[in-house]
């Protein structure tokens, strides 16, 4: 992507992620396997940077942190980490930084849009 001014711009991508039962299994069995080189090494295959990988406890059982010059990037991510059959459930998330976040907010308030509609009008 360009950023307007010939630079190439990346954006940012959450993936949230839960193991399977045989998975979480595996990781107590040996727990020196390096998750996140291998998902780095992953990711850059597909044309990513990994920038985190995270453990957490609640909803998901980890996340990973990618940068991608587009979304074709986490797709692919998701995509291969699901064929594995290691993984039970995936959420990408895409992200704006503050600047992009400020120019949606800008493009959305020139926004042309109708009214929502009365209840008994046409």
């Amino acid at each position: 992507m360009d950023g307007g001014k010939g630079e190439l711009t990346v954006a940012h991508y959450l993936i949230q992620f839960s193991y399977t039962s045989p998975a979480i299994r595996a990781l107590v069995e040996r727990p020196e396997v390096d998750h996140a080189g291998e998902a780095a090494a992953l990711v850059a295959s597909l044309g990513g940077e990994l920038h985190g990988y995270w453990y957490a406890f609640g909803e998901f059982d980890g996340v990973v942190l990618i940068e991608a010059p587009d979304s074709s990037v986490p797709a692919a991510v998701a995509i291969a980490i699901g064929g594995t059959g290691e993984v039970r459930r995936l959420a990408t998330t895409g992200l704006l930084d503050m600047d992009e976040a400020r120019k949606a907010i800008e493009r959305a308030a020139g926004a042309k849009h109708l009214p929502p509609r009365q209840e008994g009008s046409r």
